[in-house]
């Protein structure tokens, strides 16, 4: 409807600009001919050749002796008349007096067309809603049934407790007397609280799905515009809507575009935003009750939310939606490798348990990913080695086989990468080795991927300083092998990392409290002289303490790193020639590799991880490298 409106309007448009330009353009007459001179015409009149002319203003149409129109111009302030009758030229006029519609036309013409050009333009600018180009109040909700595609509960995984705080929602909707006997009330919204990607859209199409009713949906942006009170009207408009179809379910998406306390911004209290929000205040728990009407709204930032949004009457349910566990990982892949031919060697929970903190948008990805890769190979179906394939181009980044390096380069980045694995094998407490690579990614040159067990809750002093050694490893094996003066800046991002997690051990985690005390200075609210003279609400006495803690955390981490790296010398040894000789292990590859066991691959997996090399045993001697040539680039 929207496209036959626009066409039909160019199409008037362009009517009334040739209506215009025939107007002017005074091409009203019925009469043509050949144009000739008026001295040409003057010997034909004398000659007897014409016997009748036409006047229309300064022009003459006759008909020549050879019987051709012809049309001539009158000079200015010469009376042809009396020359026409001495030669007995019949002579008839054209009237120069204008219609009264054609007048009235010529007149308003112009501004009707200016005013159709602006209503169109202010149109396409409101976004073209309901009601056409003055529909500025009307609500922009769309009304989505099974026809768009039914969503079932069964169609969401991995957030379990989710779905079983709304099924009291779905029950209601399906059956109300069950409820409103004992004289119960449905909650009158429900807020889906969660980070992005973790499927709070889908679910509140589920719920619809579930109960069968009709399901409106719009964003929290579409209320706010240019126009003031238009905001407020959109909200009436779409509650007016739902009335109609009650009982019925009302999706607001990012909710906190429209929903902010209200006092905090620019205007004090009268701006528009404040409007709408009032305005949506009002309509979900005013003087009159919206009853059959469930409003669900979704967020990933409910610390901006207004708090009158959020009191009971009003969005009664927070309901959290976080990113899955484990098992929750594994339903989500599940429902998503339906649609993809499966390899018999693919396990899911293999997958699940190597993507900690993966969202379900993250998780639909991967699984796109791998199909992707399998196609672009010619595989009729997606295997394992697909799956992480496309897992470790998501996670760190994809290949740059195309990166030329040095053998110096690439000897310097196998040492730093192996050190970094052999400190987090043999620290106390440290996630396993899943895979370690000296193949460009992303940014980097090579890295070490360890992957938990399972989901992490709460992390230990012991974990912490764990990781921080690891950090270390990379910088203390190229110092160990060769020398002070070779070493690079490729423990750049190692350094970043190591300090983040020591200054948050300080600040905020209380790992410091003999000398800082139980303080969390890392949020601590600053003064205005902070604020604007860039220096902290604590003394410069208790900075110098936070910064000599964390100097002396990450000094431990180094002794550690050393100390671990000189007494397994060999296994760094090992472990380096292993990277050089086949870019790429895994976490079971490591741990034979360092103990001098021959790897056995298929010809597959040379081709795919060695580019092709044959695979021998990892040697046993240790050839002491000589120094490098230094590379400005880091390795990770």
């Amino acid at each position: 409807m929207g496209n036959a409106r626009n066409i039909a309007f160019w199409v008037l448009l362009f009517v009334l600009v040739m209506a215009l330009f025939q107007l002017f353009s005074g091409g009203n007459s019925a009469m043509s001919g050949r144009e000739v001179p008026y001295s040409d015409f003057i010997n034909q009149v004398e000659n007897g050749s014409v016997s009748e002319v036409t006047l229309d203003g300064e022009q003459i149409y006759f008909r020549g002796s050879g019987g051709t129109d012809m049309v001539t111009i009158k000079p200015t302030e010469v009376d042809v008349t009396d020359t026409l009758l001495a030669n007995d030229v019949r002579i008839s006029a054209e009237s120069q007096q204008q219609s009264g519609f054609l007048s009235a036309l010529g007149l308003w013409l112009p501004f009707l067309v200016l005013i159709g050009v602006w209503i169109f333009f202010m149109n396409r600018m409101q976004g073209g809603g309901k009601g056409g180009a003055m529909g500025f109040g009307k609500s922009k909700a769309k009304l989505l049934t099974e026809k768009s595609g039914r969503v079932t509960f069964d169609d969401v995984a991995g957030i379990d407790e989710a779905k079983d705080d709304l099924e009291e929602i779905v029950e209601f909707l399906r059956n109300p007397q069950k409820f409103s006997r004992l004289g119960g009330k449905i909650p009158k919204g429900a807020l889906l609280v969660g980070p992005p990607g973790t499927g709070k859209t889908l679910l509140a199409r589920a719920v619809a799905g579930e109960a069968g009713v009709p399901f409106f949906t719009i964003s929290g942006s579409d209320f706010v515009e240019m126009f003031v009170g238009v905001g407020a009207s959109r909200v009436r408009d779409m509650f007016e809507q739902a009335k109609k179809n009650a009982p019925c379910i009302v999706f607001i998406d990012e909710i906190d575009a429209v929903g902010r306390s209200r006092g905090v911004g620019y205007g004090g209290g009268n701006d528009e935003r404040e409007q709408t929000l009032n305005q949506l205040l009002v309509e979900m728990d005013g003087f009159e009750a919206n009853e059959g009407i469930i409003i669900v709204a979704a967020t990933n930032r409910p610390d901006v939310l207004d708090p009158a949004l959020l009191r009971p009457g009003r969005f009664d349910r927070q309901v959290q939606v976080p990113n899955p566990d484990i098992k929750g990982r594994e339903k989500i892949l599940g429902v998503h490798a339906k649609k993809v031919p499966l390899g018999a060697d693919v396990d899911l929970r293999i997958i699940a348990r190597g993507t900690p903190g993966f969202s379900g948008a993250d998780l639909a990805n991967l699984v796109n990913e791998s199909a992707l890769a399998a196609a672009r190979i010619g595989r009729r179906v997606v295997t394992m080695e697909d799956f992480e394939n496309a897992k470790d181009k998501v996670m760190m980044g994809a290949e740059r086989r195309s990166m030329v390096m040095t053998e110096d380069e690439k000897k310097l980045t196998a040492y730093h990468e192996a050190g970094h694995a052999v400190v987090g094998l043999n620290v106390p407490q440290h996630d396993p080795i899943h895979k370690a690579t000296i193949i460009p990614r992303g940014r980097a040159l090579g890295l070490v991927l360890s992957l938990p067990e399972r989901d992490r809750i709460s992390a230990s002093y012991l974990w912490f300083t764990s990781r921080i050694a690891m950090a270390m490893g990379g910088r203390v094996a190229e110092e160990l092998i060769f020398g002070k003066e070779h070493i690079t800046s490729g423990a750049s991002q190692d350094i970043k990392q190591a300090t983040q997690m020591a200054r948050a051990m300080v600040t905020q985690y209380g790992y410091a409290h003999e000398e800082l005390g139980f303080v969390d200075y890392a949020n601590e609210q600053q003064s205005f002289l902070g604020n604007y003279g860039g220096g902290a609400s604590h003394s410069a006495d208790t900075q110098r303490k936070i910064d000599e803690k964390v100097i002396e955390i990450i000094n431990d981490g180094y002794e550690t790193a050393k100390r671990i790296l000189t007494e397994k010398s060999d296994a760094l040894e090992n472990l380096a020639q292993g990277l050089l000789e086949y870019e790429t292990l895994t976490g079971a590859e490591i741990m034979k590799v360092i103990n001098g066991e021959v790897l056995t691959r298929s010809d597959d997996d040379d081709d795919a991880d060695t580019g092709g090399s044959s695979l021998t045993a990892v040697p046993k001697t240790k050839p002491k490298p000589k120094g490098p040539d230094l590379s400005p680039e880091p390795s990770a």
